[in-house]
């Protein structure tokens, strides 16, 4: 089993990574000293271990439709009537979607109730369910209602991903192929529990050195802003890691368009992302107006359209010209 810690002081926790990592939940709900359980789950139930505590079982549906408040609404009155306190627990186990709405109900409910997240998405386990972010979709946009809300340990079982379609695989791989840009190194070729700890760790010294994004934990965003945009105007029908990984290949021609990156590097970009059996170009039917009125919307934004772009000194916040943006979402389409 591996071990990678995330360090913030009292709030400091572990994502257990490996085969069976499932197996250490009973032990971990009885280290919180929770009398009792909710657990969220968008798989079978019975692939969890008994908790030992009386538990309220959830069923939950992954997928950005369900990724909205009427959704953390629901949970929480279901945690009300089922007399959860602060002293107790909730369990979330699926992916992305799952991880998100339930850590968020997590932190909303009697200001706050631990969370202990069992995610079972490739990208879940790389990304969604390691850093404390929660948030749900508004009609305006992608994640603008959320919380930062750690969770008390997080359990990567590796054994659930045997069971994912490739689609998964690949949604996942989006968000590994743009670590390879933010300080991950080679991860091609390496064997998915290695590249699964790898994001891992790069995440946890991350949040560890910025937990509240106020800064270095931007780089995270690598790829995301158009990628954002994208399942948007996809209306969802392109995931998130498959959005991320055009945005990935994106981000590089930016940076090559802005001087800021050689030839060789902008083309780097695109042999990782489609390495990964990703996408590497933007459908021809999206109008780029559009994708650029999307951009504007992302949290991130400040005056104008903002990026996290590789340059001389690594990737940093880049403010950008709408006119440069649209010249190159041009040059990507299929």
């Amino acid at each position: 089993m591996n071990e990678v810690e995330v360090a913030l002081g009292e709030r400091s926790y572990s994502v257990h990574i490996g085969p069976g990592a499932r197996s250490l939940l009973p032990g971990i709900v009885a280290g919180l000293g929770a009398r009792r359980a909710a657990v969220v789950s968008a798989r079978p139930i019975e692939w969890l271990p008994d908790l030992g505590v009386p538990t309220l079982e959830l069923p939950f549906r992954d997928g950005e439709q369900d990724k909205r408040l009427t959704q953390v609404e629901r949970l929480c009155r279901r945690f009300a009537r089922f007399g959860l306190t602060r002293s107790d627990v909730v369990v979330s186990c699926g992916g992305g979607t799952t991880t998100d709405v339930a850590g968020l109900a997590a932190a909303l409910y009697h200001r706050g109730v631990p969370v202990v997240h069992l995610p079972t998405s490739l990208l879940a386990q790389v990304d969604a369910s390691v850093g404390g972010k929660t948030a749900v979709n508004l009609p305006e946009g992608k994640n603008l209602v959320g919380a930062f809300w750690q969770p008390g340990a997080v359990l990567c079982d590796t054994d659930f991903l045997e069971t994912l379609p490739r689609r998964d695989w690949l949604n996942g791989y989006g968000e590994i192929a743009r670590c390879h840009f933010i300080g991950a190194g080679e991860l091609r070729g390496l064997p998915v529990l290695d590249q699964i700890v790898a994001s891992v760790t790069l995440k946890a010294s991350l949040v560890a050195a910025d937990e509240y994004d106020r800064g270095l934990r931007h780089l995270l965003n690598y790829g995301h802003t158009l990628g954002h945009a994208l399942e948007r105007a996809t209306d969802f029908g392109l995931r998130h890691g498959e959005a991320v990984g055009i945005g990935t290949v994106f981000a590089g021609r930016l940076a090559g368009a802005l001087d800021r990156i050689g030839r060789a590097r902008v083309d780097e970009h695109a042999e990782v992302v489609s390495g990964y059996g990703l996408a590497t170009a933007v459908p021809a039917e999206l109008d780029p107006a559009r994708l650029v009125a999307l951009m504007r919307s992302d949290k991130k934004a400040r005056d104008g359209l903002t990026f996290v772009l590789d340059g001389p000194h690594g990737p940093e916040l880049v403010e950008v010209p709408e006119a440069v943006v649209l010249d190159v979402l041009l040059t990507m389409r299929e």
